[in-house]
């Protein structure tokens, strides 16, 4: 059931908007921050580290935390910080920022570029970057913090602001939920967190999507059996390579003739493994897919029509039952984003009020994943929530776009280097921002 304190939050999120903004307070804090905030980014860019590795990460970040007077717990879901501040009666609302970097050796040419190296869990030792913007994310994030112990007058209920491992490999937020995120911890009526993004809008524009946001992510292996031999005597075999192809080929038809046209969904094959020799047809094949779709019911179609294809083109051969495909689909799965419509489109109009209608606008939802969906399916009934994006794209990439039509490098790219100022910036004033809103004092 969602708190007492819902109703009251958002009536006073809607006056607080349709009234004249509170003076550029928070950003002429901000704009003094902003030296300090920018060292820490580019401390964060240049020491990343892999998912579930964020030791000096995540210790860094909880001293900053309380050097600002929040009570701070650290370790919780292996690396993840949880900081609380009470500041009497009010709601509860929960800030996010994640902190892991990717095995991508970076390539933006930086002076503060990252040359760190690790061995993940494939065994293949590469180069680690904040090639998704996580960095930006934390910077933001310990803005967001100072902004709202420097304006603590201005708002009365908890905070509690969550820095979250593993978000790359979806993991991080199921792992602090189950270390009692929600039961050790002041558990949220609101939740809030932003992601910069590769778009084609100018740095610092917000993009915000009511409703399905992100997708459900599901990996799915399909070992593909078959009878081997000699491939000069292909009849004398069951080839796992021709059926194996089938299958990729058949699968197509689950998106295009399974499931509706107006509703979203991927099957990509991004993996295709079998045999050793030109002349040898292997007894195996093996696939690795990712899968993508946003409501639940949706997600289940995909998977059975995966199970259904699968086994129907191995029947269609000739292979006995003991020689069915093996399919695995990979748990836990990443869940699809659901923003709450009406309380996005809540934060969206403050979000317009403070920084203007050119900053702010509605863009469509994606097909990639991100884990802070779980904050929400742990309480759905309970926890409001919303993700919204920050463009990071600097003006060059931009003008070359627009001149010669050069694709932008997306997120993940080693070549991503986001206008940082802007986005960190932006961040730290939409999310302070929006928890006063939700968090107003009333007597102030």
């Amino acid at each position: 059931m969602v708190s007492k304190f819902t109703s009251t939050a958002l009536a006073a999120l809607a006056v607080a908007t349709a009234a004249p903004a509170q003076a550029n307070d928070l950003r002429e804090t901000l704009a003094a921050d902003m030296p300090e905030l920018m060292e820490l980014y580019r401390d964060l860019h240049a020491n990343p580290e892999l998912s579930f590795e964020e030791h000096e990460t995540a210790a860094k970040l909880a001293a900053r935390m309380r050097a600002l007077g929040f009570e701070v717990t650290e370790g919780v879901g292996r690396t993840g910080v949880v900081s609380v501040m009470r500041n009497g009666d009010g709601p509860t609302v929960l800030l996010r920022a994640d902190m892991d970097g990717l095995p991508v050796v970076e390539q933006t040419g930086l002076p503060y570029a990252s040359t760190q190296t690790a061995t993940p869990a494939s065994g293949v030792t590469t180069g680690v970057m904040h090639a998704c913007g996580h960095d930006t994310h934390m910077a933001g994030f310990i803005g967001a913090a100072r902004l709202l112990v420097d304006h603590k007058d201005q708002w009365q209920g908890t905070l509690v602001m969550v820095l979250q491992p593993a978000e790359e490999i979806g993991l991080g937020a199921l792992a602090m939920l189950d270390d009692g995120l929600y039961t050790k911890f002041p558990k949220p009526d609101y939740a809030l967190a932003f992601h910069d993004a590769a778009a084609p809008a100018p740095a610092g524009t917000i993009g915000y999507t009511p409703g399905y946001a992100l997708a459900n992510v599901d990996s799915v292996d399909i070992t593909v059996k078959g009878i081997g031999g000699h491939g000069a005597y292909p009849h004398t075999t069951v080839d796992p390579v021709v059926l194996a192809s089938a299958i990729v080929m058949k699968l197509q038809t689950v998106v295009s003739r399974s499931s509706s046209p107006l509703d979203p969904a991927v099957i990509t094959v991004g993996s295709f493994h079998a045999g050793a020799k030109h002349n040898i047809i292997s007894d195996e094949a093996k696939l690795q897919l990712t899968v993508r779709s946003y409501s639940d019911e949706s997600r289940q179609l995909l998977l059975d029509g995966i199970r259904r294809v699968a086994r129907g083109e191995a029947i269609t051969a000739g292979l006995p039952e003991t020689l069915m495909p093996e399919i695995t689909v990979e748990d836990p799965y990443t869940p699809s984003t659901f923003n709450d419509p009406d309380f996005s489109e809540s934060i969206a109009a403050g979000f317009r009020q403070r920084f203007g209608d050119e900053r702010v606008m509605e863009w469509p939802a994606v097909m990639g994943g991100e884990d802070f969906s779980q904050f929400r399916r742990a309480a759905p009934e309970d926890v409001k929530s919303m993700i919204f994006w920050i463009s990071g794209t600097p003006q060059p990439l931009l003008d070359r776009l627009e001149e010669d039509g050069t694709p932008l490098p997306s997120l993940h790219s080693p070549f991503w280097a986001p206008d940082a100022e802007k986005v960190i910036a932006t961040g730290a004033e939409a999310l302070a921002s929006a928890a006063i809103r939700l968090m107003p004092n009333e007597g102030s």
